[in-house]
């Protein structure tokens, strides 16, 4: 049986609603696809019109030469083509689907964070800029079985340098790993340093990580990720793009793929970043969604560190510090359960002893024993309080009788050689 043309599907999509029970009606997906290959996204009047007139008509309109100016000049040469078919089956043979808004799937929660921006800059009819519009995209091409809105529902983006330091990578890495165990999705970027540290971490946990690809689901970028990229989709993660199968991960590409990052989560952790990079843009990008910002520190010598720390000297940024997978997920989980626990302090051996005690014990020299009157003069305080407390600083193994007076007990290792000698 022939397989009808795009025509025949998007006048068949005319006759009757965009979408059945869970999922788009063919015509409506084949659209859909048609406008992944044809326009590159990021384009806020191309998004508003499909909106407005729906992805059929839309299709249709580009594909006779009538759609508006401003959205034939984005897909120019491109609207003769028709490349849906193939690329809906070449998906299908890497194990991969076309997910749109009219499906089920569709990771319409977080998604809306983009829509809020579109409609906040309602006046500004066209952008030319699409590496920095904040516009949600038209459908997006998901590789693995899982589902994308359960996948998307909690998590974090964790992004950072590519030329990331041995400190950079094993934060990330124990970010990743920590989250996973903690049921949250790590996303990024799948790029070389702070993003694969990331992906390897929620991997070695067992738990799903996404991959948001500036190509085809079918040729991961960098080719040298191959094998992580499998590993993510065999472990119930997914790899996301907005671009069809095929296609190659040209420089803007990478720029426009950000603002997914920053959209499908709850917030963004920026791990390693150079005073202008790629990780500074996403996070900007999530403080203009509206979500969080969260940033690991580094050392100030690092020119790695410089992004994080100016990100954190932004007042208007509103970013946090974090050091940790708690505190990621206490920034972007629920109010009042996902809390963080407080670190730990190491108890020493001076912690609850009153303030006499601690006068007292201040008091006592290193070497020769000192009588009790001694230590109260030097302490401040009558004798007979000094010998009050000199027994429970003797239990503590804090001070020790010479026979004539009192000293500081030695440390332990040292009591322990003279015994060791003796």
């Amino acid at each position: 049986m022939t397989a009808p043309t795009l025509d025949e599907d998007l006048e068949e999509a005319l006759a009757g609603p965009p979408a059945v029970e869970g999922g788009a009606v063919p015509g409506v997906r084949r659209a859909r696809a048609w406008l992944t290959r044809a326009a590159e996204p990021g384009s806020v009047g191309l998004w508003r019109w499909v909106d407005d007139v729906g992805p059929v008509a839309a299709v249709r309109a580009l594909r006779a030469g009538t759609a508006p100016e401003h959205a034939r000049a984005l897909v120019g040469a491109r609207a003769g083509e028709d490349g849906s078919l193939a690329d809906l089956r070449r998906a299908e043979r890497c194990g991969a689907r076309l997910v749109v808004p009219e499906d089920d799937e569709w990771p319409a929660l977080p998604l809306h964070a983009l829509t809020v921006a579109v409609v906040a800059h309602d006046g500004e009819r066209e952008q030319a800029d699409r590496t920095t519009a904040l516009v949600p995209p038209v459908a997006l091409w998901v590789r693995g079985t899982a589902r994308l809105d359960e996948v998307a529902d909690r998590s974090v983006a964790v992004v950072g340098a590519r030329a990331s330091t041995a400190y950079g990578e094993h934060v990330a890495a124990e970010l990743g790993h920590q989250l996973g165990e903690r049921g949250w999705t790590v996303v990024s970027g799948g790029a070389h340093g702070i993003d694969a540290a990331a992906h390897r971490g929620a991997l070695a946990a067992g738990a799903p990580t996404v991959a948001v690809l500036a190509c085809g689901v079918d040729r991961p970028y960098p080719v040298a990720h191959s094998a992580v990229f499998a590993r993510i989709v065999d472990t119930g993660g997914l790899l996301v793009s907005e671009w069809p199968p095929g296609a190659a991960p040209h420089r803007h590409r990478f720029l426009v793929r950000n603002r997914l990052i920053a959209g499908l989560t709850r917030g963004t952790v920026v791990v390693e970043a150079a005073a202008r990079s790629g990780a500074q843009a996403t996070a900007r990008r999530a403080r203009g969604l509206g979500k969080e910002v969260l940033v690991v520190p580094g050392p100030v010598t690092s020119a790695m560190s410089v992004g994080c720390h100016e990100l954190l000297r932004d007042e208007e940024m509103g970013a946090r510090l974090v050091t940790g997978a708690a505190q990621v997920v206490e920034a972007v989980g629920g109010i009042g359960t996902d809390l963080a626990e407080p670190p730990e302090r190491l108890a020493g051996p001076r912690d609850g002893l009153s303030d006499l005690a601690r006068r007292v014990l201040d008091a006592c020299p290193v070497r020769a024993g000192v009588s009790a009157e001694r230590l109260a003069a030097v302490a401040g305080c009558d004798p007979l309080e000094a010998l009050r407390v000199l027994p429970a600083l003797e239990l503590a193994d804090l001070v020790q009788w010479t026979g004539t007076g009192w000293r500081l007990a030695p440390p332990p290792e040292r009591r322990e050689g003279r015994g060791a000698g003796g």
